[in-house]
């Protein structure tokens, strides 16, 4: 039985995986985050300027559009689409038991001006002023390689190790666990200080 004397911190697994998430992420600031909601929300408004679709139908219409380099996930789109309809940009309408979305009159012009604002930014980006006013690009992001993605990976193993051995690993095995981690931590920025 475990005294209740003293309080103990406990470790969060979560927590320590979330904090890796954000270490390894992909746009942890807040920043980051904005322009990619802004990027989201404009990829979302430009695939409804052509015709109405279904929340699938514009995750493959932006899928499409990226060139298969990007893909919302539908947590991030179907919250979306309800925040434009309450704010007068989209409605919704029940078609053959599937929910179809559609431009109203200020989303339109919110669309419109959003492809606009894309297309400068593209050419902006690619140097150049050729007044291309295609429609929307989502942004690009580069391809990860097998390489990208071994140090997150073993980041999350070593987070649920750390975590069994706080949770039930005996006063002396914590210690040197902690020692280990540390020394690891060490060696991971020597790595980097490498030339």
């Amino acid at each position: 039985m475990r005294s209740t004397s003293s309080p103990s911190p406990m470790f969060d697994l979560r927590e320590a995986v979330d904090s890796l998430r954000d270490a390894f992420g992909q746009r942890s600031s807040s920043a980051h985050h904005e322009h990619h909601h802004r990027d989201l929300r404009g990829a979302v408004l430009t695939s409804l300027l052509d015709e109405a679709r279904t929340g699938a139908q514009i995750i493959d219409a932006i899928a499409a559009e990226s060139g298969g380099h990007w893909r919302p996930k539908p947590g991030a789109v179907y919250p979306l689409l309800q925040l434009l309809a309450d704010e007068g940009l989209v409605s919704a309408e029940q078609r053959d038991e599937k929910k179809v979305y559609a431009l109203t009159e200020a989303g339109r012009a919110a669309a419109e001006q959003a492809a606009a604002e894309q297309a400068e930014h593209h050419d902006h980006a690619a140097g150049s002023r050729r007044g291309d006013q295609g429609g929307w690009r989502a942004p690009q992001f580069p391809r990860m390689d097998e390489h990208d993605v071994l140090v997150p990976k073993s980041g999350v193993k070593l987070a649920q190790a750390a975590a069994q051995v706080a949770q039930v690993g005996t006063a002396d095995q914590k210690k040197r666990a902690a020692e280990l981690l540390d020394e690891t931590r060490k060696r991971l920025y020597a790595i980097l200080a490498e030339d």
